[in-house]
């Protein structure tokens, strides 16, 4: 008769086999390849000490192709649930030591529980993906599996916060997962996403291509904007997911998590009162704008790399979480196109969803002309950001800079998509247009019957400029609220959203609108 002691033994001995994985052969592997395991990459994501792992001794059920004699304790994924700052977290890691990650039956399982936990309980998911794929050997199985977590994903969106770290490959089907979730991480050199991999490229449109090249961490961070962010190490990427769930809440019933903020509230500084050039094409800096705004150090950028023409981020402001949006006149003059105008849609949708309060700097000339965004549907990726501005219910603020043109003024938080409060510097010219456009399309006879046609053009843009290139048409219409000092706008800021903290807004009752996808 076994005794007491004698089970618990056992019980540490399955505990042993299960922390080593795929064995110590394959850790080493793992180690050469410079990525960590399972385990030690929530070691650096969790708090210390305060994972508590499920289903560490679940395993496979399949028989055929010899799997039978291949079972290892856990079966490729690590779940469970734990602390970060504090806060409850529920997680997945799964372990390419054992069957190259490949996803089963009992491996999805697990995932699933922990994602229906997640809901039960309003906390985050984070994924850490390092997978082959599907396990070929389960068949259809695995791709079952794999809906049944696409499924979660889904119904989980915009009611907990999910985040996906990709850690090693992931391919095929298992791309979806992360693609539904809020936000992606890449590790440099050792992450990659594709839906085929570079031998069926080869095969199929006779293209040579590296992994890298193919669906690399630099490709989807900068090309296609698949993924968010990119680190260059496992532990600078896992700091990151740490440092954005700082700003966010644990589900979109709760609000963000307030810091304190030792950063004067009326700190100003007059530095921004001089950073618009006196020419309206000359460009500067938008992020030098935000750094100087929010709490010091608290801007924390998305998607820096891709569509660089807008910026989007989380930051501060008296210690209150808040999504930043705005044109950046260093890049295409922080033109509107096709790309940056799904950034915005896609960031200002997830801060409406989890009760972020949306800051705007504004200085947008209107959207990009050309046959390329024409055909590529520029007017349907643009309605996509006008969409996501009327829909959202949150606090709204926006401060104009310099230029709101045509539609893009109307696109950009203006006051008639409800835009709470809207301010604008003096230097802001909101118009249909530029001055010399307008100009030369309003007084066209006019110019070329004039004895002087450039005199007179110049005459008429001076016309023109001091009558509506400014802020003061709209501010008599109550379309801008208040014309600021750039150096106050900090302090502005923060009022507003303070008078704002207890906004309620509604939208018409129905299942869900339909964006103009």
């Amino acid at each position: 008769m076994t005794t007491t002691r004698e089970k618990l033994e056992a019980l540490r001995r399955k505990r042993e086999q299960a922390l080593l994985g795929g064995g110590e052969a394959r850790i080493a592997a793992q180690h050469k390849k410079g990525k960590l395991t399972a385990r030690e990459r929530l070691d650096l994501l969790l708090d210390p000490g305060t994972l508590q792992e499920l289903d560490m001794f679940a395993t496979h059920r399949t028989s055929d192709f010899g799997l039978a004699d291949q079972k290892f304790l856990g079966d490729g994924v690590v779940t469970g649930y734990g602390k970060i700052d504090g806060r409850l977290v529920y997680v997945f890691s799964q372990d390419f030591t054992v069957f190259g990650g490949s996803l089963s039956e009992a491996h999805a399982e697990k995932i699933c529980k922990i994602m229906d936990l997640a809901m039960k309980n309003g906390a985050p998911v984070i994924g850490l993906n390092d997978s082959g794929g599907a396990r070929i050997q389960e068949g259809v199985v695995s791709l079952g599996a794999y809906a049944d977590i696409f499924l979660r994903n889904t119904l989980a969106s915009g009611v907990i916060p999910q985040l996906s770290a990709i850690l090693g490959p992931c391919a095929g089907g298992a791309v979806y997962s992360p693609a539904i979730t809020d936000f992606i991480f890449m590790v440099e050199g050792t992450s990659h996403m594709f839906v085929t991999g570079p031998n069926v490229v080869k095969t199929v449109t006779h293209e040579d291509v590296t992994f890298d090249q193919l669906g690399g961490a630099t490709i989807h961070n900068g090309t296609s904007g698949v993924a968010h962010f990119a680190a260059p190490s496992e532990a600078e990427c896992l700091g990151q997911v740490r440092t954005l769930l700082s700003y966010l809440p644990s589900n979109n019933l709760d609000d963000p998590p307030i810091e304190e903020c030792t950063d004067p509230i009326a700190r100003s500084d007059e530095a921004l009162d001089e950073i618009i050039p006196d020419h309206p094409n000359r460009p500067y800096d938008m992020r030098a704008v935000i750094t100087s705004v929010v709490d010091r150090g608290s801007f924390f950028e998305v998607h820096e790399h891709w569509a660089r023409n807008i910026l989007v981020g989380f930051a501060r402001l008296n210690g209150r979480p808040v999504g930043i949006v705005a044109q950046q006149p260093n890049v295409l003059a922080g033109v509107l196109d096709i790309n940056s105008s799904d950034k915005g849609a896609r960031f200002v949708r997830f801060c409406d969803c989890f009760n972020i309060p949306i800051v705007t700097f504004e200085d947008v000339p209107g959207f990009l002309p050309g046959i390329s965004q024409e055909h590529g549907g520029i007017i349907r990726h643009g309605a996509k950001l006008l969409f996501a501005y009327c829909e959202a219910t949150v606090p709204k603020v926006t401060v104009i800079t310099r230029k709101a043109y045509g539609g893009a003024y109307d696109v950009m938080s203006s006051k008639h998509v409800r835009g709470d409060i809207n301010y604008a510097w003096p230097t802001a010219e909101i118009a249909v247009m530029g001055v010399d456009g307008a100009v030369n399309i309003i007084f066209k006879d006019e110019i070329e019957h004039a004895e002087d046609p450039e005199a007179k053009r110049q005459e008429l843009v001076a016309m023109y400029q001091e009558k509506f290139a400014n802020p003061y048409v709209a501010a008599a219409r109550g379309y801008v609220d208040e014309v600021i000092e750039p150096r106050h706008t900090r302090e502005k800021l923060i009022a507003a959203l303070d008078m704002l903290k207890n906004k309620r807004d509604t939208n018409p009752a129905k299942k869900h609108g339909n964006i103009p996808l």
